[in-house]
């Protein structure tokens, strides 16, 4: 009965936000710290000037009204109250949906154990190459082995609510099968991203137009394996949309602050995580930026899932639940 209730209330305030434009997704950035160096993030070595409250995240879930609410960072696991963090934004069988992003480092069995009884719904675990190359990408020697012992410790008796999550590169795109395939060994989801030069200003990573018919078989064979193993999440429409982004170098029409933005690890309000803004308050990132938004450099996934017309959004949706 729980389980209807909560999936009703999600459903509820999806189609609510979406015909009053309100936004779908929020990112709580909790923390800018993080464990690893990721060859695409530009916040290494970065640290935290003023940390909110777990009780101020909490209030901003409650004034907002997001579907889903995703703990972000940086490395959220690095915030030592990331417990009383997630029971703040945790409404019992009611939105948000809270999916949890790590790079995994982190996680045990103990502690995932832990976060979902706090109220994670969903961790984003990201995962760029199906093998240790991943350990170089993301600058933490040992990564990858740490995320298979994770997944075998976590058995076939027990729920993973693990989805990972791959941003999609000039050197990774020819593996895409290849990590979808390891998330169904590993009794998981998939979900597929576009990597962007806003954070570092380095196309190194950019697909090239000479590779994109390529790129495009490529996609093509995604949603064949999609449809029969049913374990990517990624819409089509938007991985269709993914090879565009690359030729053209840009997506426009970019709805931040509108349908998604970005909440600072010290409670102040960002349109998105590449533009970094300190809004008090949610009118105020409306009236200040989201009117006179022309940013088209980027096609992240809390850009393309928020952006997705209500058709593929309802489709979506239901396939999930």
């Amino acid at each position: 009965m729980s389980s209807f209730v909560r999936n009703a209330s999600l459903i509820s305030r999806s189609l609510g936000n979406y015909v009053t434009t309100r936004p779908l997704c929020v990112s709580f950035e909790i923390t800018y710290r993080c464990n690893a160096k990721c060859k695409h993030c530009h916040l290494h070595n970065v640290q935290d000037k003023e940390l909110a409250t777990p009780q101020r995240y909490g209030e901003l879930a409650r004034e907002i009204k997001p579907v889903v609410a995703q703990v972000s960072g940086g490395e959220p696991l690095l915030r030592k109250d990331l417990v009383d963090i997630l029971k703040a934004i945790r409404r019992t069988n009611k939105a948000p949906y809270i999916v949890l992003t790590t790079n995994g480092a982190l996680l045990s069995k103990k502690k995932y154990m832990e976060l979902r009884e706090a109220g994670v719904d969903e961790f984003s675990l990201s995962l760029d190459y199906p093998d240790d190359r991943h350990d170089d990408f993301r600058g933490v020697p040992g990564l990858f082995g740490k995320i298979e012992k994770l997944m075998s410790e976590l058995n076939s008796g027990m729920q993973k609510a693990i989805t990972v999550s791959c941003v999609i590169q000039h050197d990774n795109y020819q593996d895409l099968i290849g990590i979808a395939e390891q998330a169904r060994k590993w009794g998981i989801n998939a979900n597929f991203s576009t990597y962007t030069w806003l954070r570092t200003q380095n196309k190194e990573y950019v697909i090239p137009k000479e590779e994109i018919p390529e790129f495009k078989k490529v996609v093509e064979k995604l949603i064949e394996y999609k449809q029969t193993y049913k374990n990517i999440r990624t819409s089509d429409y938007v991985l269709r949309n993914i090879p565009n982004f690359f030729e053209n170098e840009k997506m426009q029409n970019c709805r931040a602050g509108e349908r998604f933005f970005v909440v600072n690890p010290d409670g102040t309000l960002s349109p998105c995580g590449l533009i970094i803004k300190n809004y008090g308050s949610y009118k105020e990132l409306q009236q200040d930026f989201q009117k006179h938004n022309r940013c088209d450099s980027c096609y992240t996934s809390i850009r393309a899932n928020t952006e997705k017309p209500i058709k593929y959004m309802l489709i979506d949706s239901l396939r999930s639940l």
